[in-house]
């Protein structure tokens, strides 16, 4: 028998030590609210109800909140997307703040008080700005309202040209190696990245030989890589398959036939779920075995204007950077990546020895 449908309700989630709001199709919004601001919640479901009442239109900015905007846009479009909880973290972090303010107060001057209020990156907050935009749009689409503002958002941050050196991998490796015993899968998860160019929880979600719909897999006997769940439809992340370097596929063929099942596992043979304490450690315990034979091991990277320590991401960098730089094609390396054959272009067509080659050519001519 189908449970009934209790209608929207607030829901104390205590993981995430919030209110929210629970609704038919297990849809859930948080208020923003903890403990102490139940009256707060309150006002918030009155918004969701609200949102839900709004049947006829279109009304002007001043007429509808921000927060009924966004309440509509999740319970009409975001739910279907293929990667809807993206979306409702972004949506979390909006309603906290625009809450119950007019959709007319969506200006410039607000949009950069959003910034400031949010204390994290550039591109995440354009990303989440970027969500507010989708939203308002698709209110004034569906005849809620009868325009929607243009919401302002920071430029976005120049890419990070940071790559390692096949000096650094090797530090890498060796740090990752000396690791204790439950920290040496480091090594397995950094050679997949540099080989593969693949994304931190692509790499962690890999098995070897079986398709899963949880995570990747490798095929050893065909030499393939599918970064995909078997049932997850395609993001923007792409995750599409791709062919396996000779001298990567070997290693996992020789790891296949000792029974491995996971391209990251631990010594009792189970998926390790998360390496940040690991890549800490072994990119901290890389310099200190090159300082003991006297070379200066820098594994920092210049992120939103400050020097910080290299994250898992340089991996996919240092993969792409390599391919270019030994001749290969942008429209290959898309294709292996999974990147945009744009983005490749731009943040990493200047490695390739091909660069601005015809220009070059015809300046050369006398």
């Amino acid at each position: 028998m189908p449970r009934r449908n209790k209608g929207p309700r607030l829901h104390w989630r205590a993981g995430r030590g919030v209110w929210e709001i629970r609704d038919a199709g297990d849809l859930r919004i948080s208020t923003g609210f903890g403990r102490g601001q139940e009256a707060e919640a309150e006002a918030a479901l009155e918004v969701y109800l609200a949102s839900k009442r709004l049947k006829s239109g279109p009304v002007p900015p001043e007429e509808l909140t921000v927060g009924q905007v966004l309440a509509l846009y999740a319970d009409e479009k975001a739910v279907g997307f293929a990667a809807p909880d993206r979306v409702g973290y972004a949506i979390d972090a909006l309603a906290g703040f625009w809450g119950n303010d007019a959709v007319s107060e969506v200006k410039a001057s607000r949009c950069r008080e959003y910034v400031t209020w949010r204390g994290v990156s550039a591109s995440t907050v354009r990303r989440e700005l970027g969500v507010l935009q989708a939203a308002l749009r698709h209110c004034a689409r569906e005849s809620y309202l009868t325009a929607a503002p243009e919401v302002w958002r920071p430029q976005e941050s120049p890419p990070v040209d940071r790559w390692l050196t096949r000096q650094e991998v090797a530090w890498l490796l060796r740090a990752a190696r000396q690791l204790r015993k439950d920290g040496r899968h480091l090594a397995d998860f950094i050679l997949c990245g540099v080989y593969t160019g693949s994304r931190k929880a692509t790499i962690l979600g890999l098995q070897i030989d079986q398709p899963s719909v949880t995570g990747g897999y490798i095929d050893t006997r065909q030499g393939v890589l599918y970064r995909r769940p078997a049932d997850k439809r395609e993001t923007k992340k792409r995750q599409r398959p791709a062919r396996l370097p000779a001298k990567y596929l070997a290693h996992v063929q020789r790891q296949a036939r000792r029974g491995r099942r996971f391209v990251v596992q631990d010594d009792a043979g189970n998926r390790v779920g998360d390496i940040r304490k690991g890549w800490v450690r072994a990119v901290e315990l890389a310099a200190e075995l090159a300082a003991k034979k006297e070379i200066e091991l820098d594994l920092t990277q210049i992120t939103g204007g400050a020097r910080k320590p290299i994250t898992p991401h340089v991996l996919k960098h240092t993969s792409i950077t390599w391919a270019l730089q030994r001749g290969a094609e942008i429209w290959d390396a898309a294709g292996l990546f999974s990147t945009s054959a744009e983005t490749i272009e731009r943040v990493y067509g200047h490695h390739s020895p091909k660069h601005q080659e015809s220009a070059v050519r015809a300046l050369n001519r006398k």
